[in-house]
């Protein structure tokens, strides 16, 4: 059986926006912002409406590592990126 779903135009916005955001990031990636307040990892953030990118500019393809709310606790946000794990292989 396969879920069914539907999207507010609202969300639908949010998702659009955001995977354009992934397209530039992908064409230019220095153009992102470090935090080292937020990570050690060598990752850069782009902001995208109401959210953060957090992605890895010298991985090839891009790497998305998150995409998280800009009004999270920036100690939760540091939390979540330290359990992702870098190099392409998502975390168990």
């Amino acid at each position: 059986m396969n879920p069914s779903f539907r999207v507010l135009p609202e969300v639908a916005d949010d998702i659009f926006e955001i995977w354009n955001g992934f397209a530039e990031l992908a064409k230019f990636p220095e153009m992102g912002h470090e935090r080292p307040a937020l990570t050690s990892q060598p990752l850069r953030f782009w902001p995208v409406g109401a959210y953060l990118i957090a992605y890895a500019p010298d991985e090839h393809p891009l790497l998305i590592v998150a995409v998280l709310h800009g009004r999270r606790n920036p100690r939760l946000m540091a939390a979540i990126l330290k359990e992702r794990r870098m190099g392409g292989t998502p975390a168990e």
